[in-house]
């Protein structure tokens, strides 16, 4: 959904969480045109999948749920493995690329199980910029 609201600009409550898609799209971003190959995951992947999907991308926006403490657990891990692929000797001269942390779900306050605080401390920790949406 978080997808597809930046592409269309429109929300969609409906939605398969389980499909993994690929979507394309252009932006025009400080005067220049952007073309974005998105992955959107399903979040389902083994470690062999996730290594390969991480390896193919420039950038990551790391989603989880404040309502899911689960979700949330999980984003140290991706980040760091995001960390060690990207900083591989095969990927020489490669800088590391641009991380952010994001917690959806922000309008949930009744269902929330991850305070913006725990959020704000991890990206503290990791030093990485972080945002609650809705």
């Amino acid at each position: 959904a978080l997808t597809v609201r930046f592409i269309t600009r429109r929300f969609i409550g409906d939605y398969d969480p389980t499909l993994e898609m690929i979507y394309r799209h252009v932006a025009v971003i400080d005067g220049e045109m952007v073309h974005f190959e998105i992955l959107d995951t399903a979040g389902q992947e083994d470690s062999l999948q996730i290594e390969e999907k991480i390896k193919w991308g420039d950038g990551f926006a790391v989603v989880y749920s404040v309502t899911d403490r689960c979700s949330f657990d999980e984003v140290m891990r991706l980040c760091f493995l995001i960390n060690h692929l990207h900083a591989s000797p095969k990927r020489s001269g490669a800088e590391q690329p641009p991380v952010v942390i994001v917690g959806n779900k922000k309008d949930l306050q009744f269902d929330r199980m991850v305070s913006t605080q725990d959020g704000e401390n991890l990206s503290k920790a990791l030093k990485i910029p972080f945002y609650e949406i809705s």
